[in-house]
Formats: C-alpha cells, structure tokens, sequence
C-alpha cells in the first residue's frame, strides 16, 4: 500500500475523523495505564534507572569537550559514579555497624536510663502524663497476670464441688472472699495518695522498643524479602542504566523506528509526551537536589551544636533521605535519635527531635514551595497542596512524583503545542 492510499485510507468525514482520533488516544493511553499497572512491582527498579541514567547522561554531556570519544566517556562516568556509591557504602558502613553493635550490647542500660530520665521529666514537668501512663502500665500488667491466670482458675461456683457437698461450702467462701476483695478495693478507692503510691512506675520507652522488636521478629521472612528486593532493585538499575547510557543513540533511533511500524500510531501519540514528562521529572530531582543540600546542611548544624557523633554518618543519610519529600526526614531521624539517647540521655534526644521538628517545617513551608516553585514553574501554595494529597493517596510515589506528574499535566498535557513553555 503506497503512502498516499495509507492517507486516503485514513481520512474520514466529519465528525468520524474526531471520533476516531479520540478513541485512538483514549486506547493509547488506556494501554499505557494498563501497562504501567501491570509493571508496578518493577517501579522501583524503573524509578531507579532513570534517576542514575539521568545522572550519568548529564556526566558524559558534561566531558564532551574534553573526551571526544563518547564509550569513553560513559565508561568514565559510570566507574566513578559505582565508586563514588560503593566508596560511600564502604566508608559509612563500619561506622554504622559500630553504633549498632554498640546500642544492641547496651540495650537493657539504655533503654532503662531512658526511662528513668523521661519519668523524672513527666514527673517534673507534665505530672498528668506520668499519672496516665502510670495507669496504663498498671492496667497492662494486671492484664498480663489475669491472661496468664485464667486458664489455670477454675470458673466462679463450678467444678471444684466434690461428692459430699464441698462445693456448697465452697460457695459461701468464694463470696466471702470476693467481699473482701471489694472491701480492700472500696478501702483503697478513696485514699488517693496510697493509689497513686501503689501505682507501678511506667516504662514507655522499654515497651516501645520491646513491641518494635516482637514485630520483627515475628515478620523475619518479610524483612529479608524487602531487603532482598531494595538490594536487587538497586543493583540492576545500575546496571540498567550504564547499559541505556552506553546505547543511548542506538536505543533512541530503534524507538524512533517505531514511527513507520504498524504501531505507529501508539509513537504518535505518547513518545513526546514520555520525554516530555521525563525532562520535567529531572527538573525535580535538580530541585530536590538543592532541598537534600539544604537539608542536610540545616541538621548537621543541629547535630554539630549538640555533640552527637558520627557527624558524617547522619549527614550522608540526611542527603540521601532528603530525596524523598517530607517523609525522608521522619526516617533520616532515626539514628539521629538513637544517637543522641546514646550520648546525652533523654533530654538531648527530645531536644534533637525538637530541631529535627522545626528543620522539617522550614523544608515542608520554605524550601519546598520555593525551590520547587522556582524550578518548576510552580505556585508555592499549590506545590504543598500537591504534596499533602500525593502524600495521603498514594503514600511516598505520591510524595516523589506528584510534583511532576501535576505539574506535566497543567504546563504541557492539556496544552496545545505551541502554547506549550520551551523546555518541553
């Protein structure tokens, strides 16, 4: 079939020409969801290789007026791209490996002066509080013994009665014996001060780290899998993405190949708009760039004035943990903490949360609306907007892509093309 019979044969009157372009594109795009539905379990390893091709593609457009051979180029690239990796992993890692030896040797003295130093705080300074967990702690206790118990007590007037009537006299005991009981508890009831004394003192912090530590071990298959899993995805995307790099020409001509195949049509309709998304989601990680920085800088400053150790280790996890909005410092915050319960008690590891609380709000309302909005083009109010329902529907994916994905949407989607800004 000539190209002009393939022109004739997809002309159509009006108003079909319409109804057919709308259901071709609501087919392309009803393919691509499906598609991207069927390959969620792999969006990690997807997300992965495009962040580290990203990376290494601005590398070797970098030396391409130094090194004019491009293989070279990208070999260079990517070697000190692992070894920049590998060197931080090798570096961090006995330093990590160290502390966390260290706290699990000393768990049991920890985590009792922890909570010694945060009862004499609640006592001091919030008496309410340390009444109330006091309460629970008695009430979780008196749970315990009765759940241990109660298999072994025989049920109230049953089957301990014996041939000869002793159960009949057993009866009027056991009454007698619960009156007592009501009458020692009606006794106590109204001494306040005698109950509060008999109160057991609580330990909020030992049944914390003594609940976190039974649901690992009662999950030990699924860890492993997860570490497995983040392992794998991270070592195949570097993988992936030196390969992509290394063909990028020849990958990109064979994608553009697809434009004179039977499929032509799906090229049509969604290639500009893939790269076009894709340079727009490397305009947010340049963003979020300069928010890791800023980030990371804000709390080693914190970190430093308190005297926690391992400065270095708890920066490159600030940095590395800033690239996921918001949540990253939830989690960079962990060791941070347990840091400073190590070094300083209690009273340093509120005081760094509290730091690390007032550094999470200048990055959720200064540095993210500002520095998203000035690299993407993007209102400050709608940038937070945007990350707060991202972040409740779909969780961290909303959190990293929903920046892009709205603002893809707004500049470039439903835009015509030449109203479209110039970096699409």
């Amino acid at each position: 079939m000539t190209p002009e019979s393939q022109q004739d044969f997809k002309t159509l009157p009006p108003p079909w020409d319409r109804i057919f372009s709308l259901v071709t594109r609501l087919f392309v795009w009803s393919l691509l969801i499906a598609v991207l539905y069927l390959l969620r379990p792999f969006l990690l390893l997807v997300f992965l290789t495009f962040v580290f091709a990203y990376i290494q593609a601005h590398g070797v457009e970098g030396l391409e007026h130094r090194i004019k051979n491009r293989p070279l180029r990208v070999v260079i690239v990517g070697l000190v791209f692992l070894g920049t990796l590998f060197a931080t992993g090798f570096t961090l890692l006995p330093m990590v490996q160290e502390e966390t030896t260290k706290f699990l040797r000393n768990r049991e003295a920890y985590v009792s002066e922890a909570d010694d130093q945060l009862n004499t705080f609640l006592i001091e300074n919030v008496p309410s509080v340390y009444e109330w967990a006091a309460k629970q702690s008695a009430l979780a206790e008196a749970g315990g013994i009765t759940g241990e118990l109660a298999p072994e007590s025989p049920p109230p007037g049953n089957g301990t009665q014996e041939p000869g009537g002793h159960g009949a006299e057993a009866d009027p005991g056991q009454g007698n014996t619960g009156d007592g009981a009501a009458n020692q508890t009606n006794e106590a009831a109204p001494d306040g001060e005698q109950g509060e004394q008999e109160l057991p003192e609580p330990h909020l912090i030992a049944d914390l780290v003594h609940k976190v530590g039974k649901s690992l071990a009662e999950n030990p298959l699924e860890i492993g899998q997860s570490v497995l899993s983040y392992a794998s995805s991270f070592l195949l995307s570097l993988l992936f993405s030196f390969l992509i790099v290394l063909d990028l020409r020849k990958i990109t001509r064979g994608v553009h190949g697809l434009k004179h195949t039977k499929i032509g049509f799906i090229y049509d309709e969604v290639a500009d708009n893939i790269a076009g998304f894709g340079r727009v989601l490397g305009r947010a990680l340049e963003a979020q760039l300069f928010i890791a920085v800023c980030n990371t800088i804000l709390t080693a400053v914190c970190v430093w004035l308190l005297g926690i150790p391992n400065l270095l280790v708890l920066a490159t996890v600030v940095f590395f943990c800033s690239f996921i909005p918001v949540v990253g410092t939830f989690i960079s915050s962990t060791p941070i903490a347990l840091l400073a319960l190590q070094s300083g008690g209690v009273s340093t590891m509120l005081l760094i949360i509290l730091m690390i609380v007032f550094v999470h709000l200048i990055e959720t309302y200064v540095l993210n609306p500002q520095i998203y909005g000035h690299h993407m083009h993007m209102n400050p109010v709608l940038v937070l907007i945007v990350l707060t329902i991202g972040g409740k529907l779909f969780g961290i994916w909303g959190l990293i892509l929903g920046i892009p994905i709205v603002n893809y949407v707004f500049r470039h989607a439903i835009r015509y093309p030449t109203e479209r800004p110039v970096e699409a």
